[in-house]
């Protein structure tokens, strides 16, 4: 089995633009796909100033990778309301339905989904409570790890970074392969909209 490294952060468009390429990932035997979480964006509110820059971005992702950004999204970077960005506890979610039974690209995806299409505002604890339930995770077992796992996100969320500086990553999504102890950049950027050529392309690599 072949490993990959995959840097990224749940709060980052590029990285939902990637969402297809990584589940192509994840349904290869043939590979073993580690997840690197980034901590890209501490918890703040964003300015208004700066969302008509984020609503161009994700126009430009959308128009580059066939990913659908939610009109309930859409409505929240654009409304009057506050919109808070946090990285971290939608990372520290991810980690705890990883730990609960659910695989790390459906966990991601659900996550993703909630953001960038329902516009769920997953700064806030029971927002992720209400989607683990969701995905059939007892409430109960997912309050306790909950609530007890903000150092194990943090430790993994430093790791990443201890990995990036000697790697050379500067950016998310950044997808490594490693082969006989090297780490080889995969240009996933080519496949953007093209899950079949992405496979593919993997399919030489494995």
């Amino acid at each position: 089995m072949v490993k990959v490294h995959y840097f990224f952060d749940p709060m980052c468009g590029w990285c939902y633009g990637a969402s297809s390429l990584i589940a192509v990932l994840a349904d290869m035997p043939e590979f073993e796909v580690v997840y690197h979480p980034g901590g890209m964006i501490p918890k703040r509110a964003i300015d208004p100033s700066f969302r008509h820059h984020i609503l161009q971005a994700d126009k430009q992702i959308a128009d580059r990778t066939q990913v659908h950004f939610g009109e309930a999204y859409k409505a929240r970077v654009a409304g009057e309301g506050e919109f808070v960005i946090d990285s971290y506890l939608p990372t520290q979610a991810f980690l705890v339905g990883i730990e609960m039974g659910i695989a790390p690209h459906l966990m991601l995806k659900a996550i993703q989904a909630a953001h960038y299409q329902d516009g769920r505002e997953l700064d806030k604890p029971e927002a992720l409570q209400t989607l683990a339930v969701s995905l059939g995770l007892d409430e109960t077992t997912w309050q306790a790890k909950m609530a007890s796992s903000a150092a194990v996100m943090m430790s993994e969320i430093e790791r990443s970074h201890e990995l990036m500086g000697p790697l050379q990553v500067n950016g998310y999504p950044t997808i490594l392969i490693e082969k006989k102890g090297k780490l080889q950049r995969l240009t996933h950027s080519a496949y953007y909209g093209k899950p079949d050529e992405w496979k593919g392309y993997l399919s030489t690599l494995g």
